[in-house]
């Protein structure tokens, strides 16, 4: 099974941006979609990003236009950019599969802290 190291976070200003980076131990060119999500204190964790390994992209309606996410095959790296950040991004920021069943194993994600 495939396992994912994200990097990245930390903390930063509203408005900010910041590059968030998922390192997978195997070859993910056969995994259709990759995603990732976020979980904030008190809340359920969210896929806020899908990308299909033919291209195809989707984002929650939250943050459409601020965050994009990118996949490198080659690298066996996913990437998530984010733009223009609020502190309701504030969350523990993961990388993992989409697929119908949910994954039930979840790296330790990294930290996104919004604030002023």
């Amino acid at each position: 099974q495939v396992q994912f190291v994200e990097s990245g976070g930390g903390l930063v200003q509203p408005g900010g941006s910041l590059r968030l980076s998922c390192a997978a131990s195997g070859s993910i060119s056969g995994i259709y979609a990759m995603g990732w999500y976020r979980q904030a204190p008190g809340k359920q964790r969210e896929l806020v990003a899908r990308m299909t390994n033919g291209g195809s992209t989707d984002y929650a309606d939250s943050v459409k236009g601020r965050f994009t996410i990118s996949r490198d095959n080659a690298k066996n790296t996913v990437y998530l950019q984010i733009n223009s950040l609020k502190p309701e991004d504030t969350a523990v920021y993961y990388c993992n599969v989409v697929r119908i069943i949910p994954p039930n194993s979840w790296s330790q994600g990294t930290q996104v802290t919004v604030s002023s």
